[in-house]
């Protein structure tokens, strides 16, 4: 049986060079292909940091493939990473890979020309998601780390017909969770479920509160958005 590090470097050779190729877009030589060409390679060993965690741990989906001397795909590779970890991986992948996520979830072609907007979600949504995992604080929306990309502003006000989104209130994360839902294939009936559920909170965070406070909390164009939203939904 191969040793560990052999099995990580026919993994990357096998699964990972042909996906990770971001930097060949660039001119050759020039600062952004360098920039691009380090973050591969640090992404490279974050996904070997992350697998031999797990190998160490026991975890299943990973140990199954190194006890069979057998590389690991892709799909069991994502398995060991986290949401920003799979962000980076994303922002490193080749164009190809990019537009054929974009028209998997069908983003319309005029807005995501280069298919990078699956990779601003990803981005945006992981720093909820971390915030939720951890059972932080996350109705004023202080988990933001990373700034919201305009082109993900522009894409979600255009197909949903509203302005001034704004992601310092949580509907805006309401938004884009249930857009991305849709996308993906989930029904009308659980979306519109979704954003129901959201808005019975906070009427009820109306009742408790005065109208300045929740103003600041939630934001003034809460409701018009949501009703848009659910045009959305219906019409999708």
């Amino acid at each position: 049986m191969p040793s560990l590090r052999n099995q990580l470097r026919i993994t990357n050779h096998t699964h990972v060079e042909k996906s990770i190729t971001d930097y060949k877009s660039y001119t050759r030589g020039s600062s952004q292909y360098h920039k691009q060409y380090a973050k591969r390679m640090t992404l490279k060993g974050k996904i070997n940091s992350a697998l031999l965690r797990d190998y160490s741990n026991e975890r299943q989906v990973v140990n199954h493939f190194f006890d069979s001397d057998r590389p690991i795909p892709i799909w069991a590779i994502f398995e060991s990473l986290t949401l920003g970890e799979f962000g980076t991986f994303f922002s490193c992948a080749s164009s190809n890979i990019k537009l054929s996520t974009s028209s998997i979830l069908k983003l319309p072609r005029n807005l995501d020309a280069d298919g990078k907007i699956t990779e601003y979600i990803i981005y945006t949504i992981k720093d909820l998601r971390n915030a939720v995992a951890h059972n932080n604080t996350i109705f004023d929306t202080r988990f933001q780390t990373n700034s919201i990309n305009h082109r993900l502003l522009s894409l979600l006000e255009t197909e949903i017909g509203i302005s001034g989104l704004d992601f310092k209130y949580i509907e805006a994360y309401v938004i884009l969770i249930t857009y991305v839902l849709r996308k993906m294939g989930v029904t009308k009936t659980e979306c519109k479920q979704f954003i129901n559920s959201f808005a019975d909170c906070t009427d009820e965070l109306r009742v408790q509160m005065s109208p300045n406070v929740c103003n600041q909390i939630l934001g003034t164009q809460q409701r018009a958005h949501l009703l848009k939203l659910q045009e959305f939904i219906s019409n999708s």
